[in-house]
């Protein structure tokens, strides 16, 4: 059974940045592939960005140039750096661990982003 908590989330401005932090724990953190995933009001979750095990990105169209996912397995941590952050930005953002069949997510952070 994994365990991931989220951090970071908050209230920033249109064209701020933010960091937010997705710590692991009660798993063998480095076989898992990572990802972000995010809901807004009345939405749908909608994938953001993931890594896999062996650190290869892939990234929503909405979100390529400005984000970035990373991870440190000594840590046990993946992050994601959002930067220029638009309003429609603004949703719940989750962590997500995939080693097959299992599939965890964290209970997400809010991130708001308004002037």
């Amino acid at each position: 059974q994994v365990q991931l908590v989220e951090s970071g989330g908050g209230l920033v401005q249109p064209g701020g940045s933010l960091r937010l932090s997705c710590a692991a724990s009660g798993g063998i953190f480095r076989i898992y592939a990572m990802g972000w995933y995010r809901q807004a009001p009345g939405k749908q979750r909608e994938l953001v960005a993931t890594i896999t095990s062996d650190g290869r990105t892939n990234y929503a169209d909405s979100v390529k140039g400005r984000f970035t996912i990373s991870r440190d397995n000594a840590k046990n941590t993946v992050y994601l750096q959002m930067n220029s952050l638009k309003p429609e930005d603004t949703a719940v953002y989750y962590c997500n661990a995939k080693s097959s069949p299992y599939t965890y997510w964290g209970q997400g952070t809010q991130v708001t982003v308004s002037s």
